[in-house]
């Protein structure tokens, strides 16, 4: 077979033009759509037969080999997030608010070069390559939409594959974990409702300050006397809002915040002792409570034979690269619910470059990466895909 990586680099303007284009022109999740029209272009360019408005503005096409065979599912996510700039890049983001903080513009021209390699070689394969384009991952449910509006069907997938280039580690490195390697992500609300006065006498009131501050400080506990040393879990409180004057005692406090575990039974005990913290803090405080707990997404575990077979075609393409076999992260990915469904690996691409100042970490103002990782990128999901397709 040709040398994939060569390819890749010979297209490299295509990809990092798109890149950049996509960078300039943001779109928050469920609002991609001029994202999704030069998606759908440049695959119809190709020759394909696309499916648009797909978890409503997801993007879907088919790539036929020379006979039947697997099919494998590979996506890519498109959307960007609600942040304002600060790169001063010159393709910095045009969309006052918005820009690609964590990476997918640099998804979709990956995936959209992807679609450009492996058609040229279609003849060289047999079975199916389901190319997905993903709406709303930033905790919005994209994936879940697009299952719904049928993605795993016609064809079902044999495999699936996903990437992320990854800033928390350098230009050369490739995180390709069996087994957990992104955490599930439940989101939590808590209102304790108290009774508000002035500050002058509290002794008159049921102060819900101070039992949201007793609160923030025992969910601390949780991870680190309920859960054991050898396990993971994250209780993050991200926001807390009440009171408006500086001597009125408010009626209510909001907590909000995010829980990451691995495994369901830690996920269901620090649910039930969040749940216990905030009944009995509000008991003894004088106060009410409500607890809201939402799920976002399970956590994406990568299935061992698949994942195996990614880091041999890894090691054969990319042979000086540094391989990490263990790194897993309590970030959160909704590709999680396609591969609850369907055998799959989700890899990583180290993309930071500190010597060019490209090293903010992701969903941060000043995140950028390192663009010369494009190709190898776009040669090891292409090679990847090629390993679970029939041979000619």
């Amino acid at each position: 077979m040709v040398n994939i990586i060569d390819e890749a680099k010979d297209i490299f303007d295509y990809t990092r033009d798109l890149r950049r284009d996509f960078h300039m022109h943001p779109e928050l999740g469920f609002k991609e759509i001029r994202t999704a029209n030069i998606v759908n272009k440049e695959l119809s360019n190709m020759g394909l037969e696309v499916k648009t408005g797909v978890g409503q503005t997801g993007v879907v096409a088919l790539i036929e080999g020379n006979n039947p065979g697997p099919v494998v599912l590979i996506r890519f996510d498109m959307d960007a997030l609600p942040i304002q700039e600060e790169t001063g890049a010159d393709y910095a983001s045009t969309n006052p608010g918005v820009m690609h903080a964590c990476g997918h513009d640099g998804h979709v021209a990956i995936g959209l070069t992807v679609a450009r390699l492996l058609n040229k070689h279609r003849a060289e394969f047999s079975g199916t390559v389901k190319l997905v384009f993903q709406p709303a991952e930033e905790g919005l449910g994209g994936a879940e939409w697009m299952i719904k509006d049928g993605v795993l069907q016609s064809p079902r997938p044999d495999f699936a594959l996903a990437l992320h280039v990854w800033n928390e580690k350098p230009v050369g490195w490739i995180g390709i974990v069996p087994g957990p390697v992104m955490a599930a992500a439940d989101t939590f609300s808590i209102k304790i409702i108290g009774k508000g006065g002035h500050g002058a006498v509290p002794n008159l009131c049921n102060d819900p300050i101070l039992a949201a501050a007793q609160v923030v400080n025992l969910l601390q506990g949780i991870v680190s006397r309920n859960v054991s040393p050898l396990k993971s879990a994250v209780v993050t409180v991200a926001s807390i809002h009440g009171g408006e004057a500086f001597n009125v005692i408010p009626p209510d406090v909001e907590l909000k915040g995010t829980l990451r575990t691995f495994e369901p039974e830690i996920r269901a005990m620090v649910i039930r002792r969040l749940n216990e913290i905030v009944e009995h803090v509000a008991i003894a405080t004088g106060c009410g409570s409500q607890v809201d707990i939402r799920s976002i997404t399970p956590a994406v575990i990568n299935q061992p034979d698949v994942t195996n077979r990614v880091q041999q075609i890894a090691k054969r393409i990319h042979p000086n690269a540094q391989f990490d076999y263990q790194t897993i992260t309590m970030g959160s990915e909704d590709m999680a619910y396609m591969m609850q469904e369907i055998p799959g690996c989700y890899f990583f691409i180290g993309s930071a470059n500190s010597e060019k100042k490209l090293d903010a970490s992701h969903h941060h103002p000043r995140f950028d990466f390192d663009e010369t990782i494009l190709p190898n990128a776009v040669g090891l999901m292409v090679a990847s895909t090629l390993e679970f397709l029939g041979n000619k």
